[in-house]
């Protein structure tokens, strides 16, 4: 802009309000993409229902309903068939599980963005959970989502149901309207956890005379307790940086992980889910601490 003349760096300015007018467009479409997403995640929810009855054991699935074939059935010869015949007669002779054992907690590992928020101590406690459901919100409501962790009576806490909530935004930055890139994840609300007695994993007593003392330790629990964004939305670099990775969770959560739940339990979408999640930055930026 320095070396051009003042009549070319008038008419760039000019090209500038017409790039604002296209990122208050832009804000007006994701409006609408995010309305889109509310209406089709009531025609998906049937569908995750069941799969969830699935997974509980409230509901058997048919014969008809199991039937896959694999690529791998196609290229296995007759007698590959027949040893594998053999070796499902075995299968069937063992204690049937009941509904898929585990089933989150081993998307929990396949998927490494995860992984590395679990700890061995979370294990136990993600074994008892059900379900992750994603509610939006209601229109014309501001946007927002919510994702609901179902769990099933355990000895850990009485909560049946842990939330956390993301506010979106999308609405070009008057100081910089460029910047827009879809909406902005701006505040995100987790919930109480009400713990058992001793049954805190976020916590851990310490060793003395004084035995209420307890220091804080990593755990994937406390994605629910994510820093709070004060009015004037200033904050230390080291909350920002625990933000930045908790939308990114919530994020990856709601594109990725709860729908397509089977292909990351199965690994099938192991390697692509770092992809899909960053690339698709159309939606947010960002998400939670490595607890």
């Amino acid at each position: 802009m320095d070396v051009l003349p003042k009549p070319s760096k008038r008419r760039v300015c000019a090209l500038k309000n017409l790039q604002v007018q296209c990122a208050h467009i832009d804000a007006k479409y994701h409006k609408e993409v995010h309305e889109l997403s509310r209406k089709y995640s009531s025609l998906y929810q049937p569908l995750f229902d069941k799969r969830s009855e699935i997974i509980k054991a409230v509901y058997e699935p048919t014969d008809e309903e199991c039937e896959w074939k694999s690529d791998e059935e196609e290229e296995l010869t007759e007698d590959m068939k027949e040893k594998a015949k053999i070796q499902e007669k075995k299968g069937e002779e063992k204690e049937d599980p009941k509904g898929i054992p585990d089933f989150w907690l081993t998307i929990f590992h396949n998927v490494e963005k995860l992984r590395e928020m679990v700890q061995e101590h979370d294990e136990p406690i993600l074994k008892h959970l059900q379900d992750i459901k994603v509610k939006f919100s209601d229109p014309g409501q501001p946007m927002s989502f919510t994702l609901e962790f179902h769990f099933e009576p355990n000895d850990f806490f009485t909560n049946t149901v842990l939330t956390k909530t993301y506010k979106n935004r999308s609405v070009p930055d008057e100081n910089d309207p460029f910047l827009l890139d879809g909406p902005d994840i701006t505040e995100c609300i987790g919930c109480k956890i009400e713990w058992k007695m001793g049954k805190n994993v976020t916590l851990k007593r310490l060793n003395g005379s004084n035995r209420k003392k307890t220091k804080s330790v990593f755990s994937f629990f406390k994605f629910f307790t994510p820093p709070v964004v004060s009015e004037s939305g200033e904050m230390d670099e080291n909350s920002l940086a625990i933000l930045d990775k908790d939308f990114d969770i919530g994020e990856l959560l709601r594109e990725c992980i709860v729908p397509k739940a089977v292909l990351y339990f199965t690994g099938e979408a192991e390697d692509d889910c770092s992809d899909e999640s960053d690339s698709d930055e159309s939606d947010s930026e960002g998400s939670s601490e490595e607890h």
